[in-house]
C-alpha cells in the first residue's frame, strides 16, 4: 500500500488509547475490530467471511463503521441523517410534526458531535418580511437560521478532529428562494454547507412552457402586500409574495450554478416516486452529499463494494470481470450494513426508532473507474456502459435477494407493508423471481442501494477511485492536515489504476502518451458524466452523488442544457462542476489600462496568503499575494504584501514588496522576477525549505511567488513537477486554490478538505 493509504490507517482509522499507543499492528487488526464490534449478535462464519473481504479490499464499509465499531466510544457508526422536521417556530409545539428551531438545532450539535452529518429541510420557515404574531415583530427569514447552523458546526468542528458536513435544501415555492439561491456567493457564508434546490415536476413542466411561477407561503407578509391568495388541496389559505417567469428563476438557478458550483439540484418529485416506501413517507430532504434522500429522522447506513479489486488478468487479453467475487461481497455488505443498525448508538432516540422501523441500507459501490482501467474500456463509451448495466443488474438483484432471505431468518422490517411495498415502481422492475421471494418471505431491508463519495476510504483502500467517478487524476501531491494543526506531506501520489498499469507495463514511466482508455475526470466530456450517471441510477433505488465535469468554456446554454438531460433521463438530482474565474480568487477591473499601461487597482481584490518560516527569525512570515483578471480572462498577481511581528527585515522587506508589485502591475513576463530571486544567495542565512535547499529569504519569497503562479495558471508548471494541482476555489483548512467540487462534495486536492466529512 502507499504511504498515504498507511497513513489514514493511522490517522483516522486505527484504534488509540488516550496516550497514542495502540494494540492494532496494521490494518488487518483494524479490520478484526471492527468485525468483532458489527457481528456481536451474529455467527462465527458471518464476522469470518466479512473480515477477509475486508483484507482483501472488496468490502469498505464507510468511515464511521472503520473507526467506531468494536471501540467502546460512544460514535455512532451511522455517517449521515436527516433533521426533524423544523417547524416554523422558536419552541417546539407537540401538537404538530418535528421540532421547533432550538430543539432542531440541539438535534443537529448532538449529531455532529456523536460523528454524523445531516441534513435541513429550510423550507418550513417563514420568509424574510412575514408576520410574526405571536411576538409582534416582522420575520427575517430562513437564512439567518441557517447560518445559526452554520455556525454551530463551526463550534462542533473545533472541539474535534471530524469536521460536521450538512446539507440545506429549500423549495422552488418558497418566497427566499433567490435570496437561498445566491446565499453561497458571500465568500465565508455557509461554508459547513451544501445547498440544493427541491424541483418539482411542476416546476420543470413552467420552465418549458414559459409559465409564471408563484412564491408563496401560509404565513401572511406583515405589509399585507400580497399579490395574491389561493386554498391549497389540504384547504390551508397560501399566501402568494412573488410572481416570476419560471424560466427565469431557472436561469438564475444555473447562472449560480455555472459561476459558483451551488446549488445543486434535487428532483424531489421523482424522488418520491421511486420510493420504496411511498406509502408511509414523504422525501424532503437528503444527507450532506445528496445521495440518500431521507424522511425526518432518517439514516445514512454505508458501506461499498469494491469493483477496482474485481477484475482477474487485468490490462490484459484475458481481462475479466469476477462477478462470482461481486456476488459474493454484496452477500456480506447486506448483513454487514444490516448488523450496523442493531449495534450502533444512534445520538437521539427518534433516529434509532426511525432507523429500526425502516432498516435502511445504503450498499455502494467503488473503483468504478480503476474497473474500466483494467477492463481497458473507456469511462462513458458505450462498451463500458455495457458492462456497467451488467455489473449494475447484478448488483441490485443479488442485494434484494439477500435481504429477502434475511427477512426468513430475522423478518422483515417493522413498516413492511406486503401489498404496497411490492407495488413500488423500483420493486416493479426486479425479476419476477426476486418479487416472488420478497412475496414469500418479505424483505429485511425497505431501501438498500446508495452510490455514495467514498473519499478517505477509497484512500485507505489503496487510493482507488471514488464511488462511480473516473480517476481524477493519475499522480498527485497531498499535505494531510494533523491534529496538532501541521501538515504532512506526501508526494508522487498515484492513483490505483495508474501504479497497476504502470506496475503490468514496466516501460511506461510516466502519464504520457497512455491509451486511450486510460481518461481522467477532466478529459471526460459531459455526455460521458451523465451516461453513466443515469445507467446506474436505473438500478439504485436511493440516488447517487456524481459530479458532472463540465469545461471551463462551455457556454452557459450548453451548460443549461446538462440539466435537462439529466431531467429527462430520470436522474434525480444533478451536481456539476465548472472552473470559473468568479469563484475563490478574482475580480474583473472596470478600469481599462491608464496612459502608462499599469491598471488602476479596483477597491476590492481577493488573493491568497501563505505562512513561512525561517529557521533564524522566530516569527513566521506572511506572504500576501493578491490578484486580478485581465481583459483576455488571464487571472495574473497585481501585488505582494509580506508581514511578520519580526521587524529584523522589515526595510528591505518593504523595499522589495513595493518593486514587485510595481513589476506585476507592469504586466509582460514576470518569471525574470523569481529567476533573480531565486539567486540570491546569503553568506549565513541558507537552509532547507519545503526538502528545498533554499539560499535565502528572499529565494524563499521567490518560491513562494513561484508555486503562487502555478496555482493561478499563469506559468506553466514543468512536466515533471507532480505538484500540478488542478485549480479551484480557496480552501478555508490550507488556503490554497484546489477546492474542487467532487461527487457534490468541496474536496481539497492540496490537504484533504471535504465539507463532507
Amino acid at each position: 500500500m502507499q504511504e498515504i493509504s498507511k497513513y489514514i490507517w493511522d490517522a483516522k482509522y486505527r484504534f488509540k488509547k488516550p496516550d497514542g499507543s495502540s494494540t492494532e499492528k496494521n490494518i488487518n487488526d483494524t479490520h478484526a475490530r471492527v468485525c468483532d464490534g458489527t457481528y456481536i449478535n451474529d455467527t462465527k462464519l458471518n464476522r469470518d467471511l466479512a473480515e477477509h473481504a475486508m483484507q482483501e479490499l472488496l468490502w469498505n464499509p464507510a468511515g464511521r463503521n472503520h473507526a467506531g465499531a468494536g471501540t467502546g466510544r460512544r460514535v455512532t457508526l451511522i455517517n449521515c441523517f436527516a433533521s426533524p422536521i423544523i417547524q416554523d417556530s422558536m419552541e417546539t409545539n407537540s401538537a404538530e410534526h418535528g421540532m421547533g428551531i432550538l430543539d432542531a438545532l440541539k438535534v443537529a450539535a448532538l449529531t455532529q458531535q456523536m460523528g454524523g452529518g445531516i441534513g435541513m429541510d429550510f423550507s418550513p420557515l417563514r420568509p424574510n418580511g412575514a408576520i410574526v404574531k405571536g411576538v409582534g415583530s416582522i420575520s427575517s427569514g430562513p437564512m439567518h437560521f441557517m447560518d445559526m447552523w452554520d455556525a454551530m458546526c463551526k463550534t462542533i468542528m473545533s472541539s474535534g478532529s471530524r469536521r460536521g458536513a450538512m446539507m440545506g435544501v429549500m423549495s422552488i415555492i418558497h418566497p427566499d428562494i433567490c435570496e437561498f439561491i445566491k446565499a453561497k456567493r458571500e465568500k465565508g457564508r455557509l461554508t459547513n454547507f451544501n445547498i440544493s434546490i427541491l424541483i418539482t415536476d411542476k416546476f420543470m413542466d413552467a420552465v418549458k412552457n414559459d409559465i409564471i411561477w408563484e412564491l408563496y407561503f401560509h404565513v401572511p407578509r406583515a405589509d399585507d402586500n400580497h399579490i395574491s391568495t389561493f386554498e391549497d388541496d389540504n384547504g390551508i389559505t397560501q399566501y402568494v409574495y412573488q410572481e416570476i417567469k419560471a424560466v427565469e428563476l431557472w436561469d438564475e438557478i444555473i447562472r449560480s450554478t455555472y459561476e459558483y458550483a451551488e446549488p445543486g439540484v434535487i428532483f424531489i418529485d421523482k424522488v418520491n416516486e421511486w420510493n420504496n416506501l411511498y406509502y408511509c413517507e414523504d422525501l424532503q430532504c437528503t444527507n450532506p452529499c445528496g445521495e440518500q434522500p431521507l424522511p425526518p429522522d432518517g439514516d445514512c447506513n454505508l458501506g461499498s463494494v469494491n469493483l477496482a479489486k474485481m477484475v482477474d488478468n487485468p490490462f490484459s487479453a484475458k481481462r475479466e470481470f469476477n462477478f462470482v467475487k461481486l456476488e459474493h461481497t454484496i452477500k456480506i455488505g447486506v448483513r454487514f450494513l444490516d448488523n450496523i443498525i442493531d449495534v450502533s448508538i444512534f445520538p437521539t432516540m427518534d433516529q434509532q426508532y426511525e432507523a429500526q422501523e425502516k432498516r435502511r441500507i445504503g450498499l455502494g459501490i467503488t473503483g468504478l473507474g480503476n474497473m474500466l482501467q483494467q477492463m481497458e474500456l473507456k469511462y462513458g463509451s458505450v462498451e463500458s456502459l455495457n458492462l456497467v448495466r451488467k455489473v449494475m443488474v447484478v448488483f441490485r438483484d443479488t442485494a434484494y435477494k439477500t435481504s429477502a432471505l434475511l427477512a426468513k431468518e430475522r423478518g422483515s422490517f417493522p413498516c413492511y407493508d406486503k401489498e404496497k411495498y411490492i407495488d413500488a415502481m423500483f420493486i416493479q422492475t426486479l425479476p419476477t423471481s426476486i418479487r416472488s421471494l420478497i412475496q414469500e418471505n418479505g424483505i429485511r431491508n425497505s431501501v438498500l442501494l446508495t452510490i455514495a463519495p467514498t473519499g478517505t476510504t477509497s484512500i485507505y483502500y489503496d487510493n482507488v477511485s471514488s464511488g462511480i467517478e473516473p480517476s481524477f487524476a493519475w499522480t498527485y501531491n497531498r499535505n494531510v492536515l494533523n491534529p496538532d494543526g501541521s501538515y504532512k506531506e506526501f508526494t508522487g501520489i498515484e492513483d490505483y489504476g495508474y501504479a497497476l498499469y504502470k506496475k503490468l507495463h514496466p516501460e511506461v514511466q510516466n502519464s504520457e502518451n497512455l491509451p486511450n482508455y486510460m481518461v481522467t475526470a477532466l478529459e471526460l466530456n459531459v455526455e460521458e458524466h451523465l451516461s453513466m450517471q443515469a445507467v446506474c441510477q436505473e438500478y439504485i433505488d436511493a440516488s447517487i452523488s456524481k459530479t458532472i465535469n463540465c469545461p471551463k468554456d462551455m457556454s452557459f446554454d450548453e451548460f443549461k442544457k446538462v440539466y435537462y438531460i439529466a431531467y429527462d433521463r430520470d436522474c434525480k438530482g444533478c451536481t456539476t462542476y465548472r472552473p470559473s474565474a468568479t469563484r475563490g480568487a478574482v475580480l474583473s477591473l472596470e478600469s481599462d489600462d491608464g496612459p502608462t499601461g499599469v491598471p488602476i487597482r479596483p477597491a476590492l481584490l481577493h488573493g491568497t496568503t501563505y505562512k513561512a518560516k525561517w529557521p533564524t527569525i522566530k516569527q513566521a512570515l506572511y506572504v500576501t499575494i493578491n490578484d486580478y483578471v485581465d481583459e483576455e480572462g488571464t487571472t495574473r498577481p497585481f501585488e505582494v504584501f509580506i508581514n511578520s511581528k519580526s521587524v529584523k527585515h522589515q526595510e528591505w522587506v518593504t523595499a522589495l514588496t513595493r518593486c514587485m508589485s510595481a513589476v506585476f502591475r507592469k504586466g509582460g513576463d514576470i518569471s525574470f522576477l523569481i529567476e533573480e530571486l531565486e539567486q540570491v544567495h546569503s553568506s549565513t542565512d541558507g537552509h532547507w525549505y519545503n526538502k528545498v535547499f533554499t539560499p535565502s529569504i528572499p529565494a524563499m519569497i521567490g518560491g513562494i511567488i513561484k508555486e503562487h503562479l502555478y496555482n493561478i495558471n499563469y506559468l506553466e508548471r514543468p512536466k515533471n513537477d507532480k505538484t500540478n494541482l488542478p485549480l479551484g476555489e480557496i480552501c478555508p483548512q490550507c488556503n490554497m486554490p484546489h477546492l474542487i467540487k467532487i461527487e457534490g462534495c468541496d474536496q481539497c486536492h492540496n490537504c484533504g478538505y471535504s465539507n463532507c466529512g
